[in-house]
């Protein structure tokens, strides 16, 4: 590709933030380059093997990173077309009106948005009918007001998790369909229909999908906006820096490394950076040059700082009565999500996992030593396993940073303790109604395999928050378009917007942004 091609758009990064804002701008003609960091995953058998996924991490990224104290650790990151929303378990929460309040925490305040609630209605709902969001509105009493229902019915629940489903209201509890993103076409016995491209196995959550039914960046939005001859992919650029105009108020070029180990440059008339929260700081960090000492846009010292990830516990049950479910991921429950009876402040919210199975209990044994009666082998302990996701909310430090070290080695400081009381107290929730839901009471297992191998710092999968928006440029980079208050032409559109994270997946919430972000650069070029 020649150094001298110029666009109208460049975006960085094709996931739920970049792939989106390309297919919402493919419709405007105008030419849209896409750079992205690696390639498309191969498609194999192994996509669907627990050992090659969990236990062997066969698709993560090979790099290292380093936490406050130096210490190498592997992050949860992929670099493939799609981002990683090869691998998310598609569930596509809304945040909660509350969520865009300030927020009083048990360690803290929850930042306000400068944006409401109702602002991002009309978007969330768009994302939701573009990623072929499966629910139902009007389930969970804590869900904000809604301009439309799903545009396709909830994903059915199997026996088992609609007896737990049956038990949890008849706790006087309010479980909902967790709200997915998959192609899947159900008869009325919620089986899927023979021309469902979804078929409802047990490689929804952390797999990526054989069958492209599963609803990614790269199925839902890259492929299609490709479509279009104004939308241009490559694919292996590694996007180095971005070099300003002599004023420092305009992008000028985009630096790549390119899979032929040439360094190649290219300019548009707005550069749009979506390459998520770590390597979207990095970036801007890794730019800095004489109008910008600090890191690009980063004049107010916030680049980099505030990073959140969820407080997580993936945990397994052990069910009395077997559990053949295959597609589990069909329930939630945010009863306690701003507060409980016992406790004025937050706990989050409990979801459904993919089945576990033998494998991945395997790759686990050595942490459950003793916690597993010797009489149960793994094979009969998976066919009684539930397994369940339990999400709290992480606040915003500015000691809870990205930064970049003199040899461009990436470091991640985390506070892990920060704000953890409302998760333990949701465990203890879950732990009390184990009896009253069909299952051992001393059986809640800490199932680590999702959280990197029990290195809660590499649990980076909803990494946000390291380049925050809001109205004023001496505490936020960006602003309520998610352009850089100190540039003309930057703008970033992925998670790292987020002043808070709430304590549902974010990747909606991404979604939605670019979406919003794209109708405002769609309107500006034109």
């Amino acid at each position: 590709m020649a150094d001298d091609q110029h666009y109208d758009v460049i975006i960085i990064g094709s996931g739920a933030g970049g792939g989106t804002l390309a297919h919402r701008l493919a419709p405007t003609g105008k030419r849209v380059l896409i750079l992205e960091r690696g390639d498309y995953l191969p498609r194999e058998r192994d996509n669907w093997d627990s050992t090659a996924v969990f236990v062997k991490g066969k698709y993560r990224a090979p790099e290292f990173w380093y936490d406050k104290h130096g210490n190498q650790f592997p992050p949860e990151v992929n670099y493939y077309v799609g981002g990683n929303t090869k691998f998310y378990g598609a569930a596509l929460f809304r945040l909660r009106p509350e969520d865009f309040g300030e927020l009083r925490h048990h360690d803290g305040i929850s930042p306000a948005w400068p944006i409401r609630y109702e602002d991002l209605e009309p978007y969330y709902t768009q994302a939701e009918h573009l990623y072929l969001v499966h629910g139902r509105h009007g389930e969970d009493p804590t869900g904000g007001p809604t301009s439309a229902q799903y545009a396709y019915p909830p994903v059915e629940h199997e026996a088992r998790i609609q007896q737990l489903s049956d038990d949890l209201g008849k706790a006087g509890l309010h479980p909902f369909h967790l709200p997915i993103g998959v192609n899947l076409t159900q008869d009325e016995n919620g089986r899927a229909t023979h021309d469902s491209v979804c078929i409802r196995c047990d490689r929804v959550d952390g797999f990526p999908c054989l069958v492209g039914a599963k609803s990614d960046a790269q199925v839902i939005c890259v492929d299609p906006a490709l479509e279009n001859d104004n939308v241009t992919m490559v694919t292996n650029a590694d996007v180095r820096r971005l070099e300003t105009d002599p004023t420092g108020r305009t992008v000028t070029r985009v630096v790549a490394g390119l899979e032929n180990g040439v360094t190649e440059g290219f300019s548009a008339d707005i550069v749009v950076v979506a390459a998520g929260a770590v390597n979207s700081a990095v970036l801007l960090l890794r730019s800095a040059g004489d109008k910008h000492p600090g890191g690009l846009a980063n004049s107010s010292d916030v680049v980099g700082r505030h990073y959140m990830r969820h407080n997580n516990l993936a945990l397994m049950a052990v069910s009395k009565e077997p559990n053949p479910t295959r597609f589990q991921k069909t329930l939630a429950l945010n009863d306690w999500y701003l507060g409980a009876d016992d406790w004025e402040y937050p706990l989050g919210g409990i979801q459904m996992l993919g089945k576990s199975d033998a494998d991945q209990i395997h790759g686990e044994a050595p942490r459950w030593a003793g916690a597993v009666t010797p009489d149960m082998p793994f094979e009969v302990l998976a066919h009684h396993a539930v397994d369940f996701w339990l999400c709290g909310e992480d606040l915003p430090l500015a000691e809870s940073r990205v930064t970049l070290d003199k040899d461009d080695a990436i470091h991640l400081a985390l506070d892990e303790k920060n704000n953890v009381a409302g998760l333990k107290r949701l465990q203890h929730k879950l732990r009390g109604m184990l009896g009253h839901l069909g299952m051992h009471e001393h059986h809640l297992l800490s199932h680590s395999i999702y959280l990197h191998k029990g290195m809660p710092i590499g649990a980076t999968a909803h990494q946000a928050g390291t380049v925050r928006f809001g109205d004023d440029p001496k505490s936020s980079a960006l602003d309520v378009n998610c352009k850089a208050h100190d540039l003309d032409n930057l703008y970033v559109v992925d998670t790292s917007f987020f002043p808070s994270i709430g304590a549902v997946n974010p990747s909606l919430t991404a979604i939605a942004n670019a979406l919003r972000v794209g109708d405002h650069i769609a309107a500006r070029l034109s």
